[in-house]
Parts: C-alpha cells; sequence; structure tokens
C-alpha cells in the first residue's frame, strides 16, 4: 500500500517546535524561529521547549503531551523536533497518531528523532529526516536548510554524489527508510520497527565504537533488514571511536563487507548525518537510486 504524503506546506502555514528527546530554549531557537518566519509561516514554540527535566525538553509526561497537542491541532500543519540526542523512544508509545488520518502533517528531524520517522512509516506516512532547528545555522549548513524548505513545501529535491571506492554499481527503485543507526537497530522488533523490504535504507551513526557498529550490522543482517534491500545509501559515521586494540577497518568497510554479500546498489559518502551536509530525505517516498562509475544519483519518483 502506498504512504501518505502529508500536504506541503503553504505560506501562512502555522508550524510547531517541539523537543521530543533533549532540551532546548528559546534563545536557542530564535534564529530558527526567524528563519521559518522569512519562508512565510507562523511558528508555535511547545510547551517541551524552554523547560528541562535533567538532559531532556521536560518529563516524559510533559514531553509525551506537547507533541500530542501538536498532532491533535489540525492548525499546525508540521512538527519540527528542535533537537535529537534521547528521549524519544521514551515517549513514543504514550502517542496516539490517530488522528494523522484525518490531518496528516509533517514531522521532521533526525538522529534520535528517527524513532518518529520509523515509527510514522510503520503507520504508512511519510516524514522528513532533516536538519533540525538547532542546527539550522550551522556553519556550511545552508544548503541542508535550503533542502529541508524544499522537502516541506513540496518543492523538486535530488542528489548527486561522486563516485566512491566502496560503492556497488546498479539502479534500485523504492521507498526510502533509515536514519540512525543505533536507533534502528534499538527499534527492532517494537511497534515502531518498519519493513526494509523492497525498500532504499540509508544510515548514519555519531560517537560510535567501531565493534558496535559491526555489531549492529550483525543484528540487522541476522535479522533479514540487509537481504531484501533494494539498495543502500551510507552517510556520515561522523567521530567513530576506537579501542586500544585497533578494530581495524573503518565504518564504511564494515558496512560494505555487510552490503556485498547481496549485491545491491550501494552509495557511499552520502550527505545525510551529523555533519553540515545533512540533506532532507523523505522518509517512505519512492526514490530511484542510480550508481555507476561516475557517481550516484538520488531522484524521488
Amino acid at each position: 500500500m502506498p504512504t501518505i504524503a502529508p500536504p506541503p506546506l503553504q505560506p501562512g502555514d502555522t508550524v510547531a517546535i517541539v523537543c521530543p528527546a533533549r532540551k532546548a530554549s528559546h534563545q536557542e531557537l530564535t534564529a530558527a524561529v526567524t528563519t521559518l518566519r522569512s519562508w512565510g509561516l507562523e511558528v508555535v514554540l511547545g510547551a517541551s521547549t524552554n523547560v528541562e527535566h535533567h538532559q531532556f525538553g521536560g518529563a516524559d509526561e510533559v514531553r509525551a503531551q506537547d507533541f500530542q497537542q501538536q498532532l491533535d491541532n489540525p492548525a499546525v500543519r508540521a512538527i519540527l523536533c528542535a533537537r535529537g540526542g534521547y528521549g524519544t523512544t521514551r515517549i513514543i508509545d504514550q502517542l496516539d497518531f490517530s488522528g494523522l488520518a484525518q490531518h496528516p502533517k509533517w514531522i521532521a528531524g533526525f538522529s534520535d528523532i528517527t524513532t518518529l520517522n520509523s515509527h510514522l512509516l510503520a503507520l504508512g506516512y511519510q516524514s522528513v529526516h532533516g536538519v533540525m532547528p538547532l542546527l539550522f545555522h550551522q556553519e556550511s549548513g545552508e544548503e541542508s536548510l535550503e533542502s529541508l524548505r524544499r522537502a516541506l513545501f513540496g518543492e523538486s529535491v535530488g542528489y548527486s554524489i561522486p563516485a566512491h571506492p566502496l560503492n556497488c554499481l546498479g539502479t534500485a527503485t523504492g521507498e526510502l527508510v533509515g536514519g540512525n543507526l543505533s536507533i534502528l537497530q534499538t527499534l527492532t522488533g517494537t511497534r515502531s520497527d518498519c519493513s526494509t523490504a523492497g525498500r532504499i535504507l540509508f544510515l548514519e551513526d555519531i560517537d560510535e565504537y567501531l565493534y558496535a557498529i559491526d555489531r549492529m550490522l550483525v543484528h540487522l543482517d541476522r535479522t533479514g533488514k540487509l537481504a531484501s534491500l533494494a539498495g543502500l545509501l551510507v552517510g556520515h559515521f561522523t567521530n567513530p571511536q576506537d579501542n586500544t586494540t585497533p578494530y581495524g577497518q573503518t565504518p564504511n568497510e564494515i558496512i560494505a563487507y555487510y552490503a556485498g554479500k547481496y549485491g545491491f546498489p550501494v552509495a557511499h559518502g552520502f550527505p545525510v548525518g551529523h555533519e553540515p551536509q545533512n540533506m532532507a530525505l523523505i522518509c517512505g517516498r519512492m526514490a530511484q537510486l542510480r550508481v555507476d562509475n561516475t557517481g550516484a544519483r538520488l531522484a524521488y519518483l
């Protein structure tokens, strides 16, 4: 069954910024609010912003109630998660997404927000994996921010990247699925888990030990999530960690080993993840990936 795409944003629409994971102050969000208003949008700062409970944007109940309020408000046409970190998995089972059937809306974020991207796809809804308000104005991030705007407003989005020595050539067509590797592994077997069969998977992560990246790939492989892929996009694996005795492989080499077992097209070096180059991807949107000797291209169908 095709996934449901919320309506594109229009000037005058209202968007809400919430903190389902780590905290963010109004001061930290000021620049993002200014940018969103420059796009012609009205902005609501949810009750989970500008509050804190240890590292979280308020206690679990505060974050869940705020997110639910924005979900249930038909005037709110998109929910932007202020930042990632940790905490979305703590509240996901408290949320009721049934109202989206009457009022579909875009939900956007990445990193810990992969929880929402995956949960929504499991329910049949598209969402945006992209830069979050706290990072709107990071240095060299202008292209990423523009890709988010284009995705939310329904404008054309497509990407081309240079060739990489670990690429696997070929053409793949399928819906996009993926995000943060450690979150995807954590969601396996839960209600937020979604199928990868026949889809194009994209992966990214930050600060993970090399052996842990391998362990998570083993888990995904053993659960069958790699064997049935149409294709794979390998994004940024920022600041990988190692033990005193080196693991002996880079993140890309680890992923290439497991992907190489199946022969689907693979594009390494895709600009998604915890770097300024974090281009917006629409989870659940049908796309085509072409990988040849000159590089890789991703286009929506």
